[in-house]
């Protein structure tokens, strides 16, 4: 029925008692006039049915939250007296019905995780959604990190992590990974093309020339000093020449091999001479003891937390903006690689038993030690506020129906009577 629909549940309260109110009042004005016409018979089974449909519908309802009337009646105040039995019911049910581990891999397969989170990044709308709340992380994180304690933290640890660093070691390592298969000689080429085209500026050749006319003192007087500059600057630049042009088509040049040898052994050096790992050591320590270093962690601290307010405040931000298209990115080769697609909700499929296996029990002790916590009054109070106006309607149908069966009931017993 429609009727009370709005109402709050102390009015739906109201409404279920003054039907019953009313139905007793029809009833006494029907046996009253019962004599005086046999049709108000009717009437008073109609009225009286429905004063028992009410008081019972009554019942029923108060026995669910509380004793009917204070009295200790078996079977009453059923949630609050059961309510530890009811949190475990409920958590059983829930684990049986809603997290069994077939029911939850067959709405994973129905789901298809991968290919939702595709769909949703690809949207330029949602990329921007995205990029706005990673931003307000950052923002948030930046305001927390804005303080003295947290920059003396961070000098303190980077500080504390340097110590922890043999640098010199660490860089015969670097060394020795950047000269694998002889990629320092990448490097000696480079060096030796440079100098080669150096060599043919003419500005260097003019130095090197006049650099050796200076040192040609004896035939200054006759004025041939210039003129043998110039041919042994000539002879010098072809002797390069040719010896990086016979190092760069011969790879075990003997140039080369002692640059090996010289390289080989500088990182062999840095890894394992003591006396150099004690310099190193020891040249870490008087940095790291220095009070500059620390100034200037917080300094390069304090310029990073101000870049990133200035960049993230900005309309056009650069962090926003890579955000945004990093996370569009990822949904457009998301949605374009089925592949991947398929292994993602493959790897779900793989994990989410193990998952639901191991939290499922946690959760159903956690509904059932939830319940067990709530204060009895509280949660009847609770429960009566959100269904309490539904379960009026069972006294308001109560009273109704009662009704019309006693109607029912009489009639046919007249009829009874008659035949």
């Amino acid at each position: 029925m429609s009727a009370g629909v709005g109402q709050s549940p102390a009015g739906m309260k109201r409404l279920a008692l003054g039907l019953l109110v009313a139905a007793a009042a029809l009833y006494m004005l029907a046996t009253w006039q019962t004599p005086h016409h046999s049709a108000w018979g009717y009437v008073a089974a109609f009225a009286e049915a429905a004063m028992v449909g009410a008081i019972a519908d009554w019942f029923a309802v108060v026995a669910l939250f509380r004793h009917p009337m204070g009295l200790p009646i078996p079977h009453t105040a059923i949630i609050p007296e059961n309510k530890d039995r009811i949190g475990e019911n409920l958590a059983n049910f829930l684990c049986e019905h809603f997290l069994a581990t077939d029911q939850v891999l067959a709405r994973l397969r129905e789901f298809d995780a991968a290919g939702r989170v595709a769909t949703w990044l690809s949207a330029p709308a949602n990329a921007e959604r995205v990029s706005e709340r990673l931003v307000e992380v950052v923002r948030w994180t930046v305001g927390a990190l804005d303080d003295e304690h947290v920059r003396q933290f961070v000098a303190e640890l980077a500080k504390g992590g340097l110590r922890q660093i043999e640098l010199t070691r660490v860089s015969g390592q670097v060394f020795e990974a950047m000269t694998q298969d002889r990629r320092h000689q990448e490097l000696l080429d480079g060096v030796l093309l440079q100098l080669a085209k150096l060599l043919g500026e003419d500005v260097v050749q003019e130095s090197i020339t006049e650099a050796i006319a200076r040192e040609i003192k004896a035939l200054k007087y006759v004025g041939l000093d210039q003129m043998a500059a110039r041919m042994a600057t000539r002879k010098v630049v072809v002797i390069i020449a040719k010896t990086i042009i016979d190092m760069a088509d011969d790879p075990q040049h003997s140039m080369r091999l002692r640059f090996d040898e010289m390289v080989t052994g500088f990182v062999q050096r840095l890894k394992d001479d003591p006396s150099l790992l004690e310099r190193g050591e020891r040249l870490k320590a008087e940095l790291l003891d220095n009070p500059a270093v620390g100034s200037y962690v917080n300094q390069l601290w304090t310029q990073l937390l101000g870049w990133l307010v200035s960049d993230i405040g900005r309309a056009d931000s650069s962090i926003r903006a890579r955000i945004t298209q990093a996370a569009q990115t990822l949904g457009e080769r998301l949605a374009g690689d089925e592949a991947i697609r398929s292994w993602i909700n493959g790897e779900l499929q793989t994990a989410a038993p193990q998952l639901i296996a191991r939290y499922r029990e946690d959760i159903r002790r956690y509904i059932v030690a939830r319940v067990q916590a709530w204060d009895a009054k509280e949660m009847t109070s609770e429960l009566e506020h959100h269904i309490g106006r539904d379960l009026q309607f069972i006294r308001i149908n109560g009273t109704l129906v009662g009704g019309v069966v006693g109607l029912v009931i009489h009639a046919l017993t007249n009829l009874w009577k008659a035949g």
